[in-house]
Parts: C-alpha cells; structure tokens; sequence
C-alpha cells in the first residue's frame, strides 16, 4: 500500500448513524514522500541515543520508575484526571476523598504499564496482553463495569453525547475481532519490510480508529507504543512514553488522526508520529543527562556523613524511585530504627536533599525536589 494512494476506509450506515470501517493494516507499506525519510532517519536516532542511556546508566530501573509515574500521570491527564504528579506518589490516605477516583485511575495505570512490561519477558505485544493490561487498568474506578479485559461486544463513539452527535464512531463491533488480529498479525510480519517506526505509527492510528475496547482506549493505545518499542529490541527499556507530547499537542494530535479518517492523509499522521517521536526520545535523553549529573553530585555530598554514608546511599537509592518519603517510610525501606530514619532526614535536609513539604508536626512528608522537578517540567 502507498501512502499517496491510501484509502483508510468507508462510513457504514448503521440504525441512525455511520460507523467508520477501516481498511487492514497487514501488507507492505511504501511512499514517496522524502520528508517522512528525514523524519525517520532522526527519530531512529534520537531513539539510539535515548536506548544508549538505558544500557550505560547503572541500576537504570531506579529510574525508569518515576518515568512510568510520569507517563500514567501525564496519559490519565489527557483523559481528564486531575492528579499531579506529586500526589501520584502519595499513599491513598494522604489523598483528599474527592480526588481518590483520580488517583486509583494513576495508580492502575502504574500498575498496568509494570505489568505489562513484566509480561514481555514471556510473552510478545499480542491482543492477549492488551486485555490483561485493559483488566488492570479498569480495577476498581470508573469503567470497572464496561467489560474489562474485553474487546467491546457494542458500539461506542467519540465525543458528543451519544451516537447521533458523536465526533467520530469506530466501527461496529463485529468487525473488532478481525480488525485486531490483523493488527497484531502486522506486528510480527516478517515477510514483509516496513520499519518498525513506521509499523508503529500506523499500529497507534489503527488501535485508536477500531476503539476496541468500551473504555481506555486512549491510554492502552499510548501505552502500545513502548510496549511495540521494547518488544522489538529497539528500547531496552521502557524510557519512552509519548503522552506527554500528545497532551502538548493535543488538538493536533485528535486533528492528525481524524485527518486519516476523514481525507486519507496518512502522511501527515506519520509526520506529526515521527516529529513527536523524535522530540520526546530527545527530551529523554537530556532528562537521563541531568539525572546523572545530579546522582553524580549526591552521592559526593553523601561521602560527608561518614560511617551513616552507607544508609544514606541507600536512602538515595530509595528517593530516586519514589522522592516522596516519610520517616515511616525510609523506616520500613531500610530497616532501620525511627531514631536512625529521623537522623537521615535531618541529614538530608541540612544537605538540601530533602525538604518538609507537609507542614505537619507528625507524620511529614519530604520531598527530593530537585529529582522530582526533572519529570515536570
């Protein structure tokens, strides 16, 4: 298939509306736009670069933790959750009741993208783990009823109030099983030769026209694009995660998807793909830079608390996968006494590692801010 001549697919009439039918995605793929060859050819190696860092950085999981926060936090944004990313880190009890919903979508999403990048060391990107994933991330919150777990048994729709004034309709649900097992098929197809980056441009713009799911498709549809990355060799680890770029770009994202949908435009979808690929596998190399940078200087200032250095290289080690502690938490963290955690934060604290954020005479809460402050801005 030609991008130039691509037909995305034909509107269905159904009982009072008209449900958009894509075309499958399992074949060769070709153009003729040289634009889309620079765009590749930099997103190749801004991901190069980004997968260098995860192979050289040492006990990269420590980080690549709070890039999973992130992510579940900036994804579950774009579907309307106010949770910011402070409190993603936060227990449930330390959250305000009106916002607890938020923070369970956070949470799951967090548990969702964990296991599902668990779930890679025994089995490939499949439909199968999509709908584990879609199981956990549907527990318990809104949505919970709207067949987790499950490819949609009905129709669903885009924007408006119901199928008469929706933005767009996906299609019906008997085309759904099809759809998607020609989308897992072009996963894995090595008789024909499309790059991956290409593959999974256009696997993002086919998951989130079938809408297979009731509910989080938007989220699951994000959450495939590293998922494809590390499941195909090209991320070592999942340091890549694109929601913060759609959430920038938010109208044009929505605008780039419809514009396949509507006028056949695959090429500029795979740009606007690309430039944001690109763009954030950029954006996390610099963030890997700067945390090496800052590690590199803490475990200077450490080397100062003599025969208590060993816990506080350990404490750090702690902070840097979740920078929001308390003394109860380095507690049971390091397993130390409440007089020894109580000794590390003032360390901390007159090192200028950690700050008192909660403005409580028990149970404080600290922050590393300077960590912390690297995934938000």
């Amino acid at each position: 298939m030609k991008f130039e001549t691509f037909k995305a697919g034909v509107w269905r009439q159904r009982y009072q509306y008209k449900s958009f039918e894509p075309v499958p995605v399992n074949h060769e793929w070709i153009w003729e736009d040289a634009v889309i060859n620079t765009l590749l050819e930099s997103a190749n190696r801004a991901l190069g670069e980004l997968n260098a860092f995860s192979l050289i950085v040492p006990d990269i999981d420590l980080f690549i933790e709070m890039h999973v926060v992130k992510e579940a936090q900036t994804s579950s944004r774009i579907e309307g959750t106010q949770t910011g990313i402070d409190e993603a880190l936060m227990p449930e009890d330390q959250i305000q009741p009106e916002k607890r919903n938020d923070w369970r979508e956070v949470r799951n999403y967090i548990d969702a993208v964990n296991g599902a990048i668990a779930e890679l060391k025994r089995l490939p990107l499949s439909n199968r783990l999509l709908k584990q994933t879609h199981e956990t991330l549907m527990r318990g919150v809104r949505g919970e009823h709207k067949q987790p777990g499950e490819f949609r048994s009905s129709q669903n729709w885009i924007g408006g109030s119901s199928l008469t004034d929706a933005v767009f309709i996906p299609p019906h649900s008997d085309g759904v099983p099809d759809l998607m097992s020609d989308l897992e098929a072009f996963w894995h197809n090595e008789q024909i030769v499309v790059p991956h980056l290409i593959r999974v441009a256009i696997s993002h713009y086919q998951f989130e026209t079938i809408h297979p799911f009731l509910d989080g498709n938007g989220r699951i549809g994000r959450l495939m694009i590293p998922l494809y990355l590390v499941s195909h060799g090209l991320l070592a680890k999942p340091s890549l995660y694109l929601s913060d770029f759609f959430e920038r770009n938010r109208t044009s994202y929505y605008d780039a998807l419809m514009r396949v949908r509507v006028a056949n435009d695959l090429i500029h979808w795979v740009r606007f793909f690309l430039r944001g690929l690109a763009e954030t596998a950029n954006k996390g190399r610099d963030v890997f830079r700067q945390i090496l940078l800052l590690r590199n200087e803490m475990e200077h200032r450490v080397l100062d608390l003599g025969k208590r250095a060993a816990n506080a290289r350990n404490l750090l080690n702690v902070l840097y996968r979740k920078p929001l502690v308390s003394a109860s938490a380095i507690e049971a963290a390091l397993s130390v006494s409440t007089p020894t955690a109580n000794a590390l934060i003032r360390d901390f604290e007159r090192l200028g590692l950690l700050k008192e954020i909660s403005g409580q005479l028990r149970g404080r809460t600290y922050v590393f801010d300077r960590y912390l402050n690297l995934f938000i801005s």
